[in-house]
């Protein structure tokens, strides 16, 4: 009722405070009453709305009295669990506000559910207790908690967010980061984003990307639409579009236009050197910078010598900023090749010279390659990896253990020219190194090295020929005969180790289609390729038989071969008499012993003891005739090929081979009808009475040597033999290699000779003659120059030193070369006295 009554007292107010207003529209009473009114009745109106049913916290007070009527409740009746609010903190978030208030001021409690979990019975409920009223002051607010529900399902979190368009201040885009310009994603970073970035010059740095900046919505990423010096702030919206594509597409389409490449490049010459100098974290952003010009050097190098240059000056920076004082010692890094040898390696070779070191083979490969005033043929370029270990071979063969550089006068310099143009107006950007001489202005040394470049070539020429013809079987045996072992590919070079070791243990019998078979050979094998399978083999201690080298047949894919161990070389093509004629014995004995279809140890046992026994024969001979029995063993030869060897002999001879034969078929102890019925082959082959063999192998049972012309014996079908009586027989063996080898000494066949007629070398193309001599000058002039071009400024000093190492008057050099410059050009080369200032437009000429 009191409130019913507040309410209508300020309504009156309100409405008396607007009457006195209107009647009295300038009475500053009226204006006085209405603003006390109004203030009244909006205190009035807004208590009361205050007190309507809302979902808050209750007051301090009030929690306090509702804790107290839910503990009463919770004791009253068993079926409902109240929760006790904190004073000093609202309620948890699983905790909600759910009463309400009806106009009696009646509160209607709601219980917290029990957990779904319980299992318990609930008890019997209590009689509700009675209603009760509450005062202002003294109002509860029932609060029911609620287990949180679980989620009937889960979602699938939402995709990362995108990269958002940069347009801070300029700053350096790291590697790895991403960055939305102009609708372009750009992965990998390594540029330079933002509105503003000043040069070391003080305008803004050409590298920087500028997405405030208008963007075509298209263009054509081939087509140069600036000049020479490229700014991202001056080129045209067309150009941004192109160059923000090919950043976009990771930096690598080949057709581009080298300005937008140099564009990229300025950013990475801004990190490496402006920031480098003085900031930690830019110099350890060296090695992926080193690693990102070398990846563009690849892609387009070859499309800009310009850019080969620059990228080259950038790499030599970034590579000796920080060098081992063993430098000679570490693995050179890659470089292009340019008008002069990389930095690094000038370092390294002054670093040796100083410490008085020979140049290690991996050094003096790379100064070989990178020597401009070096031209290297096809066969270096194209079987690069295979030249590369040839020439270390060989100069450590040639010089070991290697080339010793003499401490020189010329001093080692790098002076920095950019190629931003962010870096105009900057003094000079330069690295010294003390003492450190630059040898490579020697001529000397160049020479040595370019002899041992020539004979390395001309090796890999044949091979080099066969990848022309064949470019996908690089690996096959064809090709690898070409080459030596040393240099086998490593699949290969592994699989005729593995063979080596099992030669090691002895002969291995094999046949020849399964040896192709090691080496993926791709056609079958003819004269020549066995020949230098042959060859190729024994320069690694493999021999192998039937015996190629000495004109033996070619074997076919399903004949045996026999590799052995051969300690002693002998791939000579022509075999001595002496070789020759043991190696007929051992064929017409071989055949005597398998008469009777089996080669038997005893006998592969006495022959390879007669084999060992012939004094007159090397070490390699008898290697080889044993493994020729072991082939003789599965393969025998006919009595038929046989024949046209021995016809020319004279009937002694001949009787002393019989006598021979019948010694060898008697090795075993046992005379075979088989063996009886072959020596009977054999004398008929000789042109001998067969009669004779019953006669001979008597006088080999009784211990004395068949005599010439005696009557024969009665057949019979075998005999014992005392071997103890088989060696004073040794004598014969010898007499008759003597005498076979007497004979076929004019005979023996004439090796053959394949000419071959070598490749004309390919005519050398304007890179090739520039590297052999700059403007046609000659070795020294020319060493000058290039010397000259690696700085932009000299004074007369060093350069007296570069003449005297080269023996050359520093006035007169430079007049002949300025000369040939104005005839070729019609340019100066150099302009000064002291200094000496180096023509920049020179670069430009050779460049073109």
């Amino acid at each position: 009722m009191a409130e019913k009554t507040k309410t209508s007292s300020g309504v009156i107010a309100a409405i008396a405070a607007l009457v006195l207003c209107i009647v009295f529209p300038r009475s500053t009473w009226g204006y006085i009453v209405f603003i006390v009114g109004g203030i009244w009745a909006y205190r009035v109106f807004f208590s009361n709305a205050s007190k309507q049913p809302i979902a808050d916290t209750p007051s301090r007070a009030k929690t306090a009295t509702t804790t107290k009527t839910l503990e009463a409740s919770a004791r009253a009746t068993s079926r409902a669990e109240t929760v006790e609010v904190s004073e000093s903190s609202s309620p948890p978030a699983s905790v909600v506000a759910t009463s309400r208030f009806v106009p009696d001021d009646h509160p209607v409690s709601l219980a917290q559910k029990a957990p779904l979990s319980t299992a318990a019975v609930p008890p019997h409920p209590a009689p509700p207790a009675a209603p009760r009223r509450f005062v202002d002051d003294d109002a509860p607010v029932s609060v029911v908690a609620k287990e949180p529900s679980k989620p009937a399902h889960y979602a699938i979190p939402p995709a990362p967010t995108q990269p958002q368009a940069y347009t801070g201040p300029g700053r350096w885009i790291p590697p790895g980061e991403d960055v939305v310009i102009g609708g372009s994603q750009i992965s990998g970073g390594m540029i330079y984003v933002g509105r503003e970035l000043k040069s070391l010059s003080g305008s803004t740095d050409p590298c920087l990307v500028n997405p405030a900046l208008s963007i075509a919505a298209h263009a054509n990423i081939s087509e140069r639409e600036f000049g020479y010096w490229p700014s991202y702030s001056e080129i045209t919206p067309r150009a941004r579009r192109a160059y923000l594509s090919w950043l976009a597409d990771g930096r690598r389409d080949p057709e581009a236009d080298i300005g937008y490449v140099f564009l990229f490049f300025y950013g990475l010459e801004r990190r490496a050197i402006a920031e480098g100098l003085k900031d930690a974290q830019a110099q350890r952003d060296w090695p992926l910078i080193a690693q990102e010009v070398r990846r563009l050097l690849e892609i387009y190098g070859e499309k800009s010598f310009s850019f080969k240059r620059y990228a080259s000056e950038l790499l030599s920076w970034l590579e000796v900023s920080h060098y081992s004082k063993t430098l000679y010692n570490e693995p050179v890094p890659s470089f292009p090749t340019t008008f002069e040898v990389p930095l690094y390696i000038r370092l390294a070779l002054g670093l040796a010279a100083v410490d008085g070191v020979p140049v290690p083979p991996h050094l003096a490969l790379a100064w070989a390659r990178l020597d401009p005033a070096s031209y290297l043929r096809t066969s270096a370029t194209r079987c690069a990896e295979q030249f590369d270990k040839l020439f270390q071979q060989r100069y450590a063969e040639t010089f070991k253990p290697g080339i010793v550089l003499p401490r020189n006068k010329t001093k080692l310099k790098l002076v920095y020219q950019p190629a931003s143009a962010g870096f105009r107006g900057v003094n000079e950007i330069k690295l010294t190194f003390g003492d450190t001489p630059d040898v490579t202005v020697l001529t000397a040394p160049q020479k040595q090295l370019k002899k041992i470049v020539d004979a390395v070539t001309d090796q890999l020429d044949p091979y080099s020929r066969y990848l022309g013809r064949n470019p996908d079987s690089p690996n096959a045996l064809e090709g690898l005969l070409l080459l030596p072992p040393t240099v086998w590919p490593d699949a290969a070079g592994d699989a005729l180790e593995a063979l080596r070791d099992r030669v090691s243990e002895g002969f291995v019998v094999m046949k020849l289609q399964e040896l192709l078979d090691l080496f993926q050979a791709k056609t079958a094998l003819n004269k020549e390729r066995a020949v230098t399978l042959a060859k190729t083999l024994e320069s690694v201690g493999i021999g192998m038989e039937p015996d190629v080298l000495g004109g033996a047949r070619t074997p076919k894919g399903e004949d045996h071969v026999v590799l052995y161990s051969a300690a002693e070389s002998n791939s000579a093509p022509v075999r001595t008499a002496a070789y020759q004629a043991a190696t007929l014995t051992l064929q017409l004995a071989s055949s005597v012993a398998g008469a009777d279809g089996e080669f038997s140890e005893h006998e592969m046992t006495h022959l390879s003891q007669q084999v060992q026994s012939w004094s007159h024969l090397t070490a390699g001979e008898s290697a080889r005739l044993l493994a020729h029995l072991r082939l003789l063993a599965v393969d025998p030869v006919s009595l038929t090929s046989l024949k046209k060897k021995l016809d020319p002999l004279d009937a002694k001879s001949k009787e002393t081979i019989a006598a021979f034969m019948a010694t060898v078929a008697q090795a075993d102890g046992t005379v075979t009808p088989a063996e009886v019925k072959m020596l009977e082959k054999v004398y008929k082959t000789l042109g001998l009475d067969t009669k004779r063999v019953f006669t001979d192998v008597h006088a080999v049972a009784a211990g004395t040597s068949p005599q010439p012309s005696i009557a024969a014996q009665p057949a019979a079908k075998g005999f014992q033999l005392d071997t103890a009586k088989i060696a004073a027989l040794q004598k014969d063996s010898e007499r008759v290699s003597a005498l076979l080898a007497d004979i076929f000494k004019e005979e023996s066949p004439q090796p053959t000779v394949i000419a071959t007629v070598p490749e004309a070398a390919p005519p050398l193309d304007s890179e090739a003659a520039a590297a052999t001599g700059l403007f046609g000058l000659d070795e020294a002039h020319s060493a000058f120059a290039r010397m000259l071009l690696s700085r932009p400024q000299w004074t007369r000093e060093e350069l007296l030193d570069v003449s005297s190492d080269l023996d050359l008057m520093l006035d007169g050099a430079l007049e002949h070369i300025n000369e040939v410059s104005f005839d070729t050009h019609d340019i100066p080369f150099t302009e000064g006295d002291d200094p000496i200032d180096v023509n920049p437009e020179i670069l430009e000429k050779l460049e073109a």
